[in-house]
């Protein structure tokens, strides 16, 4: 009997000890979200809009970096950020807080689109897209 409790016990320590990680895991990516207030659709040309926006993270981890770059499949115009920094298309750009503003500036008559990324440094990847119309009025 004395036995079978050594063995019992021993049984349990295996199984206890060997169900052990030693490794920790830390979620260092979380999922994030852009969200933009409302954008006009319309535009003149030389006319600017204006695009507000705010990253919200569903989790806070110190080391994320998020990055910002466009690219136009339509029209033309500028975008730049609120520091005055002016994008070239598909160049990476630092978001430096969480809220921030773009200024898009049309240079044409023609319909326009165009399309913005925002990327953290885990690969996690958001489009936004924004078509405008020329306002001839």
């Amino acid at each position: 009997m004395r036995t079978i409790k050594i063995l019992t016990a021993i049984l349990l320590a295996v199984i206890t000890f060997s169900s052990c990680d030693e490794k920790i895991e830390i979620q260092k990516g979380y999922e994030f979200l852009v969200e933009i207030m409302p954008v006009q659709t319309k535009i003149k040309q030389g006319e600017t809009a204006e695009i507000r926006c705010e990253l919200k993270s569903s989790g806070d981890y110190v080391d994320t970096n998020y990055t910002i770059r466009y690219f136009q499949p339509e029209g033309v115009g500028t975008l730049k950020m609120e520091n005055g920094i002016v994008f070239l298309p598909n160049d990476y750009y630092f978001i430096e807080e969480g809220k921030f503003r773009l200024y898009y500036t049309s240079h044409t008559t023609d319909s326009q689109k165009i399309d913005i990324y925002v990327e953290d440094n885990f690969g996690k990847l958001k489009k936004l897209s924004f078509s405008f119309n020329n306002d001839n009025k």
